[in-house]
């Protein structure tokens, strides 16, 4: 009984996780939508060999704006960020 209270509360917990990612993807200006958009196509320019991660490297190639800030996008210093990191900073700081 108590594993199935568990697995419902987990369940429960990612269905308002699902969603609030819906109504915060609502709630983005249109402004901010086209500063995404764009930045999904500058990502995937820069993004040499398609991994979905930008290296410093590819980011001082590509997206200078990201390298410069790269250090503070890589909280988990891996060495690369990901467009998601970049779109968090990105809305975070308002656009």
């Amino acid at each position: 009984m108590m594993f199935n209270k568990r697995l419902l509360s987990v369940a429960f917990a990612f269905a308002l996780v699902a969603i609030s990612g819906v109504s915060t993807a609502q709630t983005i200006d249109p402004a901010t939508q086209a500063k995404l958009t764009e930045l999904e196509a500058r990502f995937k320019v820069a993004d040499k060999n398609a991994d979905g991660k930008l290296t410093l490297q590819e980011a001082k190639d590509g997206m200078p704006r990201v390298a410069d800030a790269f250090s503070h996008i890589d909280i988990d210093k891996k060495g690369y960020v990901t467009l998601e990191q970049i779109r968090a900073v990105m809305i975070k700081s308002g656009g």
